[in-house]
């Protein structure tokens, strides 16, 4: 077995669906098959000499465990979102650790993966506690979402006609608790797994930690903690191979590379959406502004490709 590392750093941020796909049960089977998959093309990045820290969403999965916590709320405590992320992170960190440990075995690439549960700082007093916007778990009938305002003083929209959910605040990333950690692992060339979710939010009480309800975005987290251990490179792998200008629509344009400049304008034109590719343009942008050297935004089994610039969308200065 041979031990690689070349000292480059990036920061892989992989979507929870890449873990449970939508179309699927998400059996827990599924969901390693789905891992297995998708560590197959990180490999890739490993075998070319990165020092990786390895983060995911959890949306899915966590919305599953709070389906669970209230179908079974007359027999066991509930489940609050902060302890719905920690156990997310361990969960999932557990599948990609083994499945890419297991990868990496036979690919005779010695390296140590370990998952380091996050805390992520925001603030109090983010706007976002003011107004809750970020959906998440099931949709529920007006009764139910009536019953659950009342009992449960949730914040709860309708939800284009499906129903009725519950809307959480998405607060700023602020500071990652285990940062220092971290960086001290990724700089021993451990392969980190890390801020999962976009990190359990938790909120300075007198200088003590306090976990708060709401939900990070995992591509912002993911850019703060990239750029707090001077990696050269964020790596967002979504459902699309490319970035597009209006996208799903006759005039749609795939988009090779593009300056900052060029991303803010076509942000601020309306082409990448909050819900979807708003948050990943902005996480590469404040990356690269902090010093960062390249964003790369691909699917999963387009990374060896978009790694060669032969796919891909490339963010640069």
């Amino acid at each position: 077995m041979h031990y690689v590392s070349m000292g480059r750093k990036a920061v892989v941020a992989i979507g929870g669906n890449s873990i449970l796909r939508a179309d699927q049960k998400g059996t827990v089977p599924e969901q390693f098959a789905n891992t297995a998959e998708t560590v197959e093309h990180i490999a890739d990045m490993i075998e070319a000499g990165y020092d990786l820290v390895i983060t995911h969403g959890n949306g899915p999965q966590v919305g599953d465990m709070l389906l669970r916590s209230e179908k079974t709320e007359e027999l066991l405590y509930p489940l609050l979102l902060d302890i719905c992320d920690s156990n997310t992170q361990g969960s999932m960190g557990y599948m990609i650790q083994q499945t890419l440990g297991n990868v990496l075995k036979k690919r005779k690439i010695k390296k140590y993966i370990i998952t380091v549960v996050t805390q992520v700082v925001v603030d109090r007093n983010d706007s976002a506690f003011k107004k809750p916007t970020k959906p998440i778990g099931s949709f529920y009938s007006k009764e139910n979402a009536e019953r659950y305002r009342k009992e449960k003083k949730w914040n709860i929209i309708e939800d284009a006609g499906r129903g009725y959910r519950r809307v959480v605040p998405s607060p700023e990333p602020l500071e990652i608790v285990e940062n220092e950690t971290i960086k001290k692992l990724v700089n021993d060339g451990v392969i980190v797994i890390a801020v999962g979710g976009g990190g359990i939010p938790v909120v300075k009480e007198k200088n003590f930690l306090k976990g708060v309800e709401a939900v990070i975005d995992k591509d912002l987290a993911s850019s703060l903690l990239a750029s707090n251990i001077n990696a050269e490179l964020l790596l967002i792998s979504t459902n699309v191979e490319k970035v597009f200008l209006n996208y799903n629509k006759p005039e749609q344009k795939g988009i090779d590379r593009m300056s900052v400049e060029e991303a803010k304008k076509y942000l601020s034109e309306g082409h990448f959406p909050p819900g979807s590719m708003g948050p990943k343009i902005e996480a590469g942008i404040r990356f690269l502004e902090k010093g960062g050297k390249e964003v790369i935004i691909t699917s999963p089994e387009c990374i060896g490709d978009a790694l060669k610039n032969k796919t891909g969308t490339h963010i640069m200065l």
